[in-house]
C-alpha cells in the first residue's frame, strides 16, 4: 500500500484543568523533516513524542503543534516564581553597574518577564506527576498520527491508481515502439535505394550499399532500451504494491526510463518512432510530477 506524504490529524484532551489540542500536518518533502511546536514546559517529552511520529511517518515534512489552555470551567490560578524574578533583578543591577546605567524594575516589568508569572500546576510537586501529563500528550499524539495516517493512505489509494493507469498508457507505447522498430532499418533501406538510385542514374556500389545499411542498423537500434525499459514499468508496479516508503525509489525508476527513452528518440530516424517517444516523454513528465507526493 502506498501512501501519499500530504495529510492531516487533529486530537484532544481535556486534562488537569485544561484543554489540550493535537494538530498534524504533513507535506511534501525529500526527506523526513519533523517540526514540533508546544508549551515550553513540556520540551522534556519532544524527544519520544518526535520518535512516536517517526514510526508512523517515514517522508515528508511534519508540522506537529500541541497547544493547551484553561478550561472554560476551571479558574486560572497563577503564582510569582521569585527565584525567577530575583534573576532578572540580580542581572539588572549587573548590567547596570557594567553600564552605568538605571537599573531598576517595576513589579510591572518583573511580571512581564518569561517565568516569572506561572501556572500552579507547572510547580514541583503540582496534583498532576510529569508522568500522567506525558501519557495524555502520548496518547492524544499517537490519535491525531492515525488521523493523518488515515488521510495519508487514501490519498496514496488514489496516487497509484492514477499512475498505473499512466503505467499502462506506457506499455502500450512501449508495445507499439516494439512493433515499430524492426521496421526502421527496412524503410531506411528502400529510402536510401530510391535515393541513390536517382542519384547515380540506377547504378550503385551494393557493396558499399550493404555497409551503409548495416552501419544505420546497429547505429539505430533500440532492442536493449526497449528491453530495459519492460523491465523498469514491473519494476514501478512492484513498488506501487509494496508496504514501504517507495517515492524516493520511484523517482529513481522514473529517471531510468526518460533516460532509456531520451536514447529511443535520438536513436530512432523514424517519425513513427519519434511521435511514440514524444508521447512516452510527456506521460513520465505527468508520472514524475504524481510519484513526487508519493512517501
Amino acid at each position: 500500500m502506498s501512501f501519499s506524504m500530504t495529510g492531516f490529524g487533529q486530537s484532544a484532551r481535556h486534562f488537569g484543568g485544561y484543554y489540550v489540542q493535537f494538530e498534524i500536518k504533513s507535506v511534501n518533502h525529500r526527506y523526513a523533516e519533523i517540526v514540533l511546536r508546544m508549551p515550553r514546559e513540556w520540551t522534556c517529552y519532544e524527544d519520544d513524542l518526535k520518535r512516536i511520529v517517526q514510526r508512523h511517518v517515514k517522508r515528508g515534512r511534519i508540522d506537529v503543534n500541541i497547544s493547551k489552555e484553561k478550561a472554560e470551567d476551571s479558574a486560572k490560578s497563577f503564582v510569582v516564581n521569585t527565584s525567577a524574578a530575583r534573576a532578572y533583578l540580580d542581572a539588572a543591577r549587573q548590567l547596570g553597574e557594567s553600564l552605568g546605567i538605571d537599573d531598576s524594575l517595576t513589579a510591572h516589568q518583573l511580571l512581564s518577564m518569561p517565568d516569572v508569572l506561572i501556572s500552579e500546576d507547572t510547580l514541583p510537586g503540582s496534583a498532576h506527576p510529569d508522568e500522567e501529563w506525558e501519557e495524555v500528550l502520548k496518547s492524544g499524539l499517537e490519535e491525531a498520527l492515525a488521523g493523518l495516517v488515515k488521510m495519508r493512505e487514501k490519498e496514496g489509494r488514489h496516487l497509484s491508481k492514477d499512475l498505473e493507469e499512466r503505467l499502462s498508457k506506457l506499455e502500450e507505447l512501449h508495445a507499439e515502439l516494439t512493433r515499430l522498430a524492426p521496421t526502421v532499418v527496412g524503410d531506411y533501406r528502400n529510402r536510401l535505394r530510391q535515393r541513390l538510385s536517382e542519384l547515380l542514374d540506377g547504378t550503385m556500389d551494393e557493396q558499399r550499399f550493404g555497409m551503409e545499411v548495416a552501419i544505420f542498423a546497429d547505429r539505430s537500434n533500440v532492442d536493449e532500451e526497449l528491453t530495459r525499459l519492460g523491465s523498469h514499468f514491473e519494476q514501478c508496479r512492484e513498488l506501487l504494491r509494496a508496504h514501504e516508503p517507495v517515492g524516493r525509489k520511484l523517482d529513481f525508476l522514473i529517471q531510468e526510463m526518460n533516460r532509456e527513452v531520451n536514447t529511443i528518440g535520438s536513436k530512432a530516424n523514424h517519425l513513427a518512432l519519434v511521435n511514440r517517444v514524444v508521447e512516452m516523454k510527456a506521460e513520465l513528465e505527468k508520472i514524475r510530477e504524481q510519484a513526487a507526493n508519493m512517501e
